[in-house]
Formats: structure tokens, C-alpha cells, sequence
């Protein structure tokens, strides 16, 4: 599978969780030989102003961390785009589910996923997405930009033990006919992270349910990392997705 990468995610741009140094080099070293890499571009400005306030846009840039959340806006863009054809995994940071076009908070800046499905949208690459939001935290921010824009649907999935929540997410997936399907895949809701439900063979069957129900639209499939904090098992996480969406 193609991986979206580059080198400067390794920076550690601030002292939130999502940026700890050694996160992103935790995922590479797993993925490493069994991926074909490419570099991420740094998103167009026009791209990040379709979705982001001047403000916003303006309050990123005096904290210093525009380059890094524009390359990490891009990265999603590229997996976006690759992900209509055949399926892609973003491995960026900083996060961006809990961005509004207007503020941000919980470690994001921009939203990823609502730059990349709105430029698609407005290149009339699809007509319909849905996001399959995995974190532990409900996505508030692509929640925000997206709920009202008519041809976005989310779904945060969620259950009290492993087989409800992968229940949930399979009878969602079957209910919407969709162009592309968008995976703001956060790993801290596994069973040795923040949120210790689910396993990582459960990420490979989400990532093969969502592969499936790809095929069965006649639609791509991509992913982007949002969270997922315990550097020891998070690259496996990952891995575990790629390969269900490469199974499907």
C-alpha cells in the first residue's frame, strides 16, 4: 500500500502528546519494507482557506506550526486523492479531527480530513463521502465543518466491549452509498492505550470492512492518523489497518 510520509513529521513542533518525539518513527520502523513510501506535499493555502478561517489561518502561523500542519493537510489531500483508485494511509501529524474552522484544540490545528474531502469535493472527484471516525475522541471539529455541508456523513462509533463497537461500525458502513470512505483512524482506543477496548486484530477488520464496503459502492477508501499514544503497540495498530484495507 502507498504511505504518505515525510521526514519532518518526526518533529517534535510542540510538547502535546500527538508531537512526543519517537510517535511517528514508531509507526515507520513497523511499516518499513512493507509499504511503498511518498512524500507529503505541504497543502495549498487556497486548500486550507476553504475550510479555515483567516484568523485561524493567521493564529497557526504566529505559533510557528503552519508548515507542519500544512504538510501534515497535505499528506491527507494526497491520500485523499490516491485513496480513489486504490487504498491509502496518511502517516502525518499534527492530528485534525478536533479542528473548527475557527479554533482548534486536542493537539490539532487543521482539519485533514475536511481539506481533503472539500477539495475533492470542489474538483468534482466525488459527490458523496462518509468518515469513519476511530479515535477514542468524538471528532468534533470535522463534526463541525462538515455535519451541514449535504454531502458528508460521520459516524464516531462506539460500544462498551470490542464486539458492539465492530457491530456498530459494520451496520453503518452497509447504510451509506458513498464515493470515497475517509478513516480519521486514531489508535488510542486500544486495549493498551488511552481507551483499552479494542484489539489490534480489530483495527485489521475495521480496515477490512471498510475496504469491502468500498468495493460494494464502487468507491475508494483512505485513512489518516488522528490519535494513538502508546508508541509500543501503535505502529502494529497501523499495520493492522493497512492490511485489512488491503485485504477487503
Amino acid at each position: 500500500m502507498k504511505v504518505i510520509y515525510h521526514n519532518d513529521f518526526n518533529q517534535s513542533y510542540c510538547s502535546d502528546p500527538a508531537a512526543s518525539p519517537g510517535r511517528i518513527d514508531a509507526v515507520y520502523r513497523v511499516l518499513r519494507n512493507k509499504v511503498t513510501f511518498i512524500d507529503a506535499i505541504p497543502a495549498e493555502k487556497e486548500d486550507i482557506a476553504a475550510i479555515h478561517t483567516p484568523y485561524h489561518i493567521e493564529r497557526v502561523t504566529s505559533d510557528a506550526i503552519y508548515y507542519i500542519a500544512s504538510l501534515a493537510a497535505g499528506g491527507a489531500i494526497q491520500a485523499a486523492e490516491i485513496g480513489l483508485k486504490e487504498p491509502c494511509f496518511a502517516l502525518i501529524r499534527p492530528p485534525g479531527h478536533h479542528a473548527s474552522a475557527g479554533s482548534a484544540w486536542g493537539f490539532c490545528y487543521f482539519n485533514n480530513m475536511a481539506i481533503a474531502l472539500e477539495k475533492l469535493k470542489k474538483e468534482n472527484k466525488i459527490k458523496k463521502a462518509f468518515v469513519l471516525d476511530i479515535d477514542l475522541h468524538f471528532g468534533d471539529g470535522t463534526v463541525n465543518i462538515l455535519e451541514g455541508s449535504g454531502y458528508v456523513s460521520i459516524y464516531n462509533p462506539s460500544g462498551s466491549y470490542p464486539e458492539e463497537y465492530l457491530k456498530n461500525v459494520k451496520s453503518r458502513l452497509s447504510s451509506d452509498k458513498v464515493d470515497i470512505i475517509g478513516i480519521s483512524a486514531g489508535f488510542d482506543n486500544h486495549a493498551e492505550d488511552w481507551g483499552g477496548l479494542l484489539s489490534t486484530a480489530d483495527y485489521k477488520e475495521i480496515g477490512k470492512m471498510v475496504r469491502e464496503a468500498s468495493k460494494k459502492n464502487g468507491g475508494g477508501c483512505f485513512a489518516i492518523l488522528e490519535g494513538g499514544y502508546n508508541h509500543r503497540v501503535l505502529g502494529q495498530n497501523v499495520m493492522a489497518l493497512i492490511e485489512g484495507m488491503e485485504a477487503g
